[in-house]
């Protein structure tokens, strides 16, 4: 695209497109240290905890690469403004629901309106800013949504030690309602009419059979995983997902181009950003319990408690480009995944008496271990893309690393129950309460409060601890088994561009291609 004089609102509107990304960006991890406390007040299984965090990414993946194509086609603003809308309206259910099937029903209302939102704050920067100033600009909108991320247990933690669970919704609904303002009066409009259709059968295919695959890993630990009806799900889940992929191989201009990944540089690099997703949301959904619970911390020590691994991140994130420019990409994926291997193998040698301060050292490492994995996989993938191929590159990316997100929840979510089930000594209980105890730590706790059982308490932080070590060991194991495949089969690539940084290098060169 030819220069044209930059928009003289450009960075208000960027301060439009922060706030939106703010918004999302914090209530990504909100959630996770509002979960004890909802699981406690609303009577929530793990199961349904597990809900409560997969609705939103399961939806959110099934629908971000139609989002953004409703987008190109009907108005970027628009559509923008839309999302923000939607995902104002699911907080509001969210903070009025009084059932904890509402609150899931909300939490995938608000994943419409976050499938609307991300993408398409980032497709606006091309119109607003030359290639002088992209940079920075992406720089800014990166910079926002890590930050969330901090931000969301601390402000969660406060809001729960000082009003009722709902608000870690409420919270949501001025800062949407800023985005929205401040879209309609600083965005300009722009689309792209020759993009991709949107086609429904694809993402009905997309939202189905991710749904039933996240529904059969969740309800197994409680029904079996020989039960009809989960066997009949992962059946059905994966003659879904087969013909999504058949039909997308078919068709001339795919939502989700299937053939990117029989390129090896951009499979791997997905693999290994798919694989530390998962791993992170994983340990972000078994770490709240754990503080609150067993460590006896409240909502807002448990958020500060998190930091070190939030911090952890954003060091690494920072420090990728230089050492990606020294050593290359396959050296720092690798690396990095090995990190996270440690950290996580680390993790699993916790006990009940381990204390704080053993915790917050495996949850740096594991911050530093995903910054400098998950950063240099990313760029590495559309790295290895020609350019008009870059649009569908990193919509297949991002879906990708949302699917890791939610199976990482689901997944470890269900290994932990069944195993903190199975260790629990309910001996003595009535068989209600015995199998009530079951369905969560906090739940335990709160029948050992009721009936003065000392013992019941201990059982069940000895139970979760191990429960913990297990997942961990897992991902351990899971990490260092991907760090193998990568620094065998990622091809070596050259150092990254000096030209373009590689938060750049995530986002711009998919919209670009669209411009």
């Amino acid at each position: 695209m030819a220069d044209v004089t930059p928009n003289p609102r450009r960075w208000w509107a960027l301060g439009a497109l922060v706030a939106s990304m703010l918004t999302l960006g914090f209530d990504m991890t909100i959630l996770n240290v509002a979960l004890p406390t909802m699981a406690g007040e609303l009577g929530a299984t793990t199961g349904q905890q597990q809900w409560m965090a997969d609705a939103y990414v399961v939806v959110f993946a099934a629908l971000m690469l139609p989002a953004g194509l409703l987008g190109d086609r009907f108005g970027r603003r628009r559509m923008l403004i839309t999302g923000l809308a939607l995902f104002l309206v699911g907080s509001l259910m969210g903070a009025l629901a009084s059932d904890i099937n509402w609150v899931i029903a909300a939490r995938a209302f608000m994943g419409i309106g976050g499938a609307l939102v991300t993408p398409l704050a980032l497709s606006v920067l091309p119109s607003l800013f030359g290639p002088d100033e992209r940079t920075k600009a992406v720089g800014v909108i990166s910079a926002a949504s890590a930050l969330g991320l901090p931000l969301g247990p601390i402000i969660g933690g406060w809001l729960l030690n000082h009003y009722w669970w709902g608000s870690v919704f409420l919270i949501n609904v001025p800062m949407a309602a800023i985005g929205i303002a401040a879209c309609v009066f600083l965005l300009p409009e722009t689309s792209d009419p020759a993009s991709p259709r949107v086609d429904p059968l694809s993402t009905a295919l997309t939202a189905t059979g991710l749904g039933t695959l996240i529904y059969a890993i969740i309800e197994a630990p409680g029904r079996g995983w020989s039960d009809a009806l989960i066997l009949s799900m992962f059946a059905a889940a994966a003659v879904l997902l087969t013909a999504l992929v058949l039909r997308e191989r078919r068709l001339a201009r795919p939502m989700l181009d299937m053939t990117l990944l029989a390129h090896r540089g951009f499979l791997f690099n997905t693999f290994a950003a798919t694989l530390a997703m998962f791993v992170l949301s994983g340990l972000m959904f078994v770490l709240p319990p754990y503080i609150q619970a067993v460590l006896g911390h409240d909502a807002f020590g448990t958020g500060l408690r998190l930091l070190p691994m939030m911090g952890g991140l954003m060091v690494a994130a920072r420090g990728a480009q230089p050492v990606v420019a020294r050593f290359g990409p396959r050296a720092v994926v690798s690396a990095g995944l090995v990190v996270l291997a440690f950290a996580a193998l680390l993790g699993s040698r916790t006990t009940v008496d381990s204390g704080y301060g053993f915790t917050a050292l495996w949850l740096s490492i594991t911050g530093i271990g995903f910054g400098f994995s998950i950063v240099p996989a990313m760029d590495g993938a559309l790295g290895t893309l020609p350019r008009d191929r870059a649009g569908s590159g990193s919509g297949l990316l991002m879906t990708l690393r949302q699917v890791g997100a939610a199976i990482g929840i689901a997944l470890l979510g269900s290994l932990l129950a069944g195993v903190f089930r199975d260790r629990l000594d309910v001996t003595g209980l009535p068989e209600p309460v015995a199998h009530t105890a079951g369905n969560s730590v906090v739940a335990a706790h709160l029948i050992a409060e009721k009936t003065a059982s000392a013992h019941l308490a201990a059982s069940a932080d000895d139970a979760y601890v191990h429960g913990m070590g297990v997942v961990l060991m897992v991902c351990g194991i899971a990490a260092l088994a991907a760090a193998l495949l990568t620094a065998a089969l990622l091809p070596r690539t050259a150092p990254a561009r000096e030209a373009e940084g590689i938060g750049a290098d995530m986002v711009v060169p998919a919209e670009d291609a669209r411009q």
